[in-house]
């Protein structure tokens, strides 16, 4: 083992999906193929980034651990229905693995909150491999105090601590490549331990690989009940595994992403944060967990909305943070090149002000399949969804920036279709919860009313389909969950004339959709094929009796997914590469409903 300079030859930034997810569900590493941690923000996923080269560039910080030399993946898998990640390189005649994970269950236990385990060994033959441990500590890239102490380095930033300690002991110093053989009989481990605001706990490695595998056990056993006749089940249980991940533990919350600023295009502005929560997404990801019989995950968010809304209530707020705290003004991070030199770099997020219509039916809707799955709503869990329904009936025919974010409010046909949802499933769910007569009176009325409107002005009876707003004739790829929800008969021709529409319009090439006409939304240059509306077209497929175009079009998004099985948000039509922030909740959600469809899809 020794140090010195790093001769290795300079990384190039890997494709989006070339990375592997890590998580704790308190916060997550993205890694890429060639061993190399680009993205860990601590302590939270929306916390600052201790290793930033993602979106920062090099001197924003990163964990190498692999090959001191350019070297082949073999294969690179996470180990089945666990959250560990192995990659194996060729290596000369040696076969050079890297087995990591974050621990998830750290409760009842003296053990620090984030704690990532990272082992290489050798089969075959011995393999020279590089330790690049080089923490740079937010948007300024704050080096660290250091401290050697006989566990291994400290690392210090005022109130962060991290340690890395390793078997057999290694001298690394941060900033500096450490080169290491390692041996068919002597693997190496790391195990880097986070504290915030607390001791800063040090775990022998040995352990730490024991923690791993008690952690491999819980997470088989969370995959062991869930429907073994499930279509297309082992690329479910990753999306629901990825769900999971992403879902804040302490609180119960989904994180959209755990990622910022990956671009919608490639030298484009369209570079958001998506590392809040979105009540739309997480209910959706709601009904796909309650759809595979994991009601504990679906309870644990309608607990964390009912406390996040409360300071807003009865208005549902656009999105919130991981605390139910409003998210931070949007604001660009100075000097940042971003992802491929795509900046700017954005912390915070502009459209938690908006005003979002569709979100209250999304949120309903989530409710009500936790009624129809034979839970009870608790008392005030349903005086909030009272309140979400009065704001609807008082508010829907308001303009609003719709699912898609649009910065100019206008009549988005979409959310009122979803606002026509909010009252219908709040309604379902009065019967079987107390409801004043008068009130249930103006919900239905209201309801009503936005149907018959709805069917008027957002319909365009020569393109047999509903449009993107009162007024247009441009498509929206959301309005695929029409048969969803009933306001039309699944049989109908509005209804079959817009899954058709929208998917011969919107194309971005089978089973590609935009998910409305490149370049509406107001501003400059154009976007990717957005996935999650494929997923919505099999789902519509499915639901409207088409099982067979429906299995043909999830095949063909299977090909699209990384290797190891995840999704971005969008994808580049032209070249299959993967676009914006990754991996991406509404993706995962929509592939694990449109694989429910298919199941539940009627005979023919």
């Amino acid at each position: 083992m020794t140090n010195g300079p790093d001769t290795t030859c300079p990384r190039s930034s890997a494709p989006i999906s070339d990375y592997g997810l890590l998580s704790d569900t308190r916060t997550a590493a993205l890694v890429a193929s060639d061993g190399a941690m680009d993205w860990l923000c601590v302590p939270r996923f929306d916390g600052e980034p201790l290793f930033g080269r993602l979106v920062g560039g090099p001197d924003a910080g990163t964990f190498r651990v692999g090959p001191a030399r350019p070297a082949t993946v073999v294969e690179r898998r996470y180990r089945q229905h666990t959250a560990t990640l192995e990659t194996t390189w060729a290596v000369g005649s040696s076969r050079l693995s890297l087995t990591e994970a974050m621990v998830a269950e750290v409760s009842g236990r003296l053990l620090p909150t984030t704690l990532i385990v990272r082992r290489l060994s050798a089969e075959h033959a011995a393999a020279d491999v590089v330790v690049e441990f080089d923490p740079r500590l937010g948007a300024r890239h704050r080096r660290p105090r250091v401290h050697h102490r006989r566990q291994g380095l400290v690392c210090e930033w005022g109130p962060l601590a991290v340690s890395l300690g390793s078997t057999p002991v290694l001298s690394i110093e941060p900033g500096r490549p450490t080169s290491v053989t390692v041996r068919p009989d002597r693997p190496v481990t790391l195990v880097l331990a986070v504290a915030y605001r607390e001791p800063l706990i040090h775990v022998e490695p040995t352990a730490a690989w024991d923690l791993l595998d008690e952690d491999e056990d819980r997470w088989r056993a969370w995959v062991a009940d869930i429907d073994e006749s499930l279509p297309f089940r082992e690329h479910v249980v990753r999306s629901l595994l990825t769900l999971r991940l992403l879902t804040y533990s302490p609180s119960r919350a989904p994180v959209a992403a755990p990622t910022t600023s990956l671009p919608e295009t490639l030298g484009g502005v369209r570079n958001w944060d998506y590392r809040y929560v979105w009540p739309r997404d997480a209910s959706i990801g709601v009904s796909a967990f309650l759809s595979v019989g994991k009601t504990d995950e679906a309870r644990g968010f309608l607990a964390w909305l009912l406390h996040a809304s409360r300071l807003q209530r009865p208005h549902l707020p656009a999105l919130l943070t991981l605390q139910g705290r409003r998210v931070p003004v949007e604001r660009e991070v100075a000097n940042w090149p971003g992802y491929l030199d795509s900046p700017p770099v954005r912390v915070g997020n502009g459209a938690a002000s908006q005003h979002q219509l569709d979100g209250y039916g999304w949120v309903i809707d989530a409710a009500w399949a936790f009624a129809q799955a034979g839970h009870r709503l608790y008392s005030e869990t349903w005086r909030t969804v009272r309140g979400f329904a009065d704001v609807v009936a008082r508010c829907w025919q308001e303009p609003d920036a719709g699912v898609w974010e649009i910065r100019e409010p206008t009549q988005h046909v979409h959310s009122k279709l979803m606002g026509w949802l909010a009252l219908d499933r709040a309604l379902s769910i009065a019967d079987t919860h107390p409801l004043p007569d008068r009130q249930r009176r103006r919900w239905q009325e209201t309801r009503d009313a936005i149907a018959a409107e709805v069917r008027t002005r957002g319909f365009d009876p020569t393109a047999v389909s509903y449009v993107r707003s009162y007024g247009s004739q441009d498509l929206d790829a959301a309005l695929l969950v029409l048969p969803l929800l009933g306001i039309d008969d699944i049989r109908s021709p509005r209804v079959r004339g817009t899954i058709d529409a929208i998917r011969d319009r919107l194309s971005a090439g089978d089973p590609l959709l935009y998910r409305y006409p490149p370049g509406r939304d107001g501003l400059p240059g154009t976007e990717g094929a957005f996935l999650p509306c494929s997923f919505w077209l099999v789902q519509g497929l499915a639901r409207t009796g088409r099982r067979m175009e429906a299995v043909e079009l999830f095949q063909a998004m299977l090909d699209y997914a990384s290797p190891l099985g995840l999704y971005a948000e969008e994808l580049n039509p032209a070249t299959g590469a993967h676009l914006g922030n990754y991996p991406q909740t509404l993706t995962h959600a929509a592939l694990i409903q449109a694989a429910l469809a298919i199941r539940d899809a009627p005979p023919v």
